[in-house]
């Protein structure tokens, strides 16, 4: 699984070399966050149901029409799928942070979801909306500490990008 370590002592072998200085120093920095990232990863963990749904519930409220038949929530397993994806996602997220690293979300929830969801006729968009409530909702530090509210948003904010 890809974190900034893995990748770091990576890149040094394949160049055939010790890691340097500046490659010593991310590692340092990674290792720095992780009791925020951790933080973050456990009150995610705590309380994934709620955001789960806070999330769904928010990407049917901005596109109501996704109920409409013929959409892509237009029956009760659909929109359970929605949420089963959005819960999908919030498991990448907290493994990420767990890791210090995008490998898992790279790995099993990036690589090929657009195209997975224009194939299937899924809009993407609607999960970004559901993302980005999500990271505007998080009130630090009612739910967690500043630090670690930096880390989950900027994991949040990965997979929006991504998505978008």
């Amino acid at each position: 699984m890809k974190s900034v370590i893995t990748t770091t002592i990576s890149a040094a072998d394949a160049a055939g070399r010790f890691p340097s200085s500046s490659d010593l120093e991310s590692v340092q920095g990674n290792i720095q966050r992780s009791a925020a990232r951790l933080e973050a990863a456990e009150k995610l963990g705590e309380n994934y149901e709620a955001v789960v749904k806070e999330a769904g519930d928010a990407c049917f409220s901005k596109y109501p029409y996704l109920k409409n038949t013929g959409e892509a929530g237009d029956s009760q397993g659909k929109i359970a799928k929605c949420y089963r994806d959005i819960d999908h996602y919030m498991r990448l997220i907290n493994y990420s942070l767990v890791v210090g690293g995008t490998g898992p979300l790279d790995e099993w929830g990036i690589a090929g979801a657009r195209e997975v969801y224009k194939a299937l006729n899924l809009p993407s968009g609607a999960y970004v909306a559901a993302f980005k409530f999500t990271r505007d909702r998080i009130c630090c530090p009612r739910d967690m500490s500043p630090q670690a509210g930096v880390e989950y948003t900027s994991a949040l904010d990965y997979v929006i990008n991504s998505l978008s």
